[in-house]
């Protein structure tokens, strides 16, 4: 009699557990959503222009893995907090990601794997898809999942 309860308990643990397995198969995106949002959620944009504009772009480890092959480098220009946010990946443009970049306390400024100085403009662009979103009451979010691997013209919002 236990042997055939236990039988039973793990036929139905086993069943149990192949129709989770199902469910997420079958909702894979909203479900990988749930698991590890592709978007972050960064901020007040008053707030982060502020600190931005005082010490200059912020610096985001990769938020997706933990390879650190997708760091990237948040920018804001102009006086207003709701327009000309930019993403750049955390290298020069002219580098592959190999050559990860150092910026220069309170500068606009980076200094490459080479030793060269260069502005935030010089580094690389974002994989098409990643971007920066601001809300209209203000809240400014990452949306850090590509649509492609190529890079895109522009990474500014308005």
């Amino acid at each position: 009699m236990p042997i055939l309860a236990g039988i039973a308990f793990f036929t139905l643990l086993g069943l149990f557990l192949w129709g989770i397995a199902s469910y997420i198969s079958r909702t894979g995106d909203s479900t990988a959503n749930r698991f590890a949002p592709t978007v972050f959620d960064v901020g007040r944009t008053s707030a982060i222009a502020k600190s931005i504009a005082a010490d200059g772009p912020l610096i985001f480890p990769d938020l997706l893995q933990s390879n650190g092959r997708r760091t990237i480098v948040l920018d804001h220009t102009g006086p207003d907090p709701q327009t000309n946010w930019a993403i750049h990946m955390a290298y020069p443009a002219d580098r592959d990601v190999s050559c990860k970049v150092t910026q220069i306390q309170r500068t606009r400024q980076f200094t490459d794997c080479d030793g060269r100085t260069i502005l935030v403009t010089d580094l690389a662009l974002p994989p098409a898809g990643v971007n920066p979103v601001v809300s209209p009451d203000g809240l400014l979010s990452l949306d850090l999942l590509p649509t492609s691997a190529e890079p895109t013209g522009t990474t500014a919002t308005s």
